[in-house]
């Protein structure tokens, strides 16, 4: 098995895809549809319901190398107590990369649903969660491989943090295009913060879990500027707070569960 978390890597995206999500964020801006015929609701329910199957008992495939530091030759052994604390950091990374699945698929199908007040479903937002969602899913695989090979487990609790995390994007995806995109922004942001703050706890021999949450982190800060291009309002400073104090339970319970 490769640090992918898989054996065989699936091809990377062409540059053809990601200019297309590049251009959908205009019609983003304008909620405008997109020419595609869109799926109907049962389609981006039953497409929701594959992708929290898949994120919870199917082994995830990254699309990109794992990343290693340049002064990284081999890792030198940890010592026990340095292997326990890495494992519970990235077990925490872990989840995030759970709940960052269940937020953007919860968003996109809010995005393909009637919104309020008769607002049309908006096709293009909902590709642009779901790409931002794909580049996650390497996160999700790094971060699974990483445990395997410190011999830590996945939370236990990783179905409950789905679902908290999918009720929670849900709810932004439903106020509006705004707001689901400001939820993007600010979630970013504190997760950015959050690995921030992991590179300094990581031991400093463990450049293996180093290098990942750098890239983990580049990528977070990423998707919160494409979000902000592509028409975030900021969120309100008690809405801020909330998400703030639900991450901190999450990350306390889950670096021992």
């Amino acid at each position: 098995m490769d640090r992918t978390g898989s054996r065989d890597s699936p091809p990377r995206r062409s540059a053809q895809e990601t200019t297309g999500v590049d251009m959908l964020r205009q019609s983003v801006r304008r909620n405008e549809p997109i020419s595609h015929t869109m799926p109907n609701h049962t389609d981006a329910l039953l497409n929701a319901v594959d992708s929290a199957l898949r994120t919870l008992f199917v082994p995830p495939r990254g699309t990109r190398e794992c990343p290693t530091l340049p002064e990284q030759a081999s890792d030198p052994a940890l010592a026990p107590e340095e292997s326990q604390l890495s494992g519970a950091l990235m077990r925490v990374n872990h989840v995030g990369e759970v709940c960052a699945q269940a937020l953007y698929t919860s968003q996109a199908l809010a995005a393909r649903w009637t919104g309020r007040n008769g607002a049309r479903p908006n096709e293009a937002l909902a590709l642009q969660l779901e790409a931002a969602g794909r580049e996650e899913t390497d996160h999700l695989a790094w971060t699974q491989a990483r445990l395997d090979e410190l011999g830590a487990r996945p939370s236990l609790l990783n179905p409950l943090w789905y679902a908290g995390a999918f009720g929670l994007g849900l709810l932004a995806g439903r106020v509006g295009p705004g707001v689901s995109l400001g939820f993007v922004v600010e979630t970013e942001r504190q997760v950015e913060a959050h690995l921030a703050s992991h590179m300094d706890r990581l031991p400093a021999k463990d450049q293996a879990s180093r290098a990942i949450v750098a890239q983990m982190k580049d990528d977070e800060a990423r998707h919160a500027r494409e979000a902000q291009q592509a028409g975030a309002v900021e969120l309100p400073i008690p809405v801020k707070g909330l998400m703030r104090l639900a991450a901190k339970i999450m990350t306390t319970v889950a670096h021992r569960i």
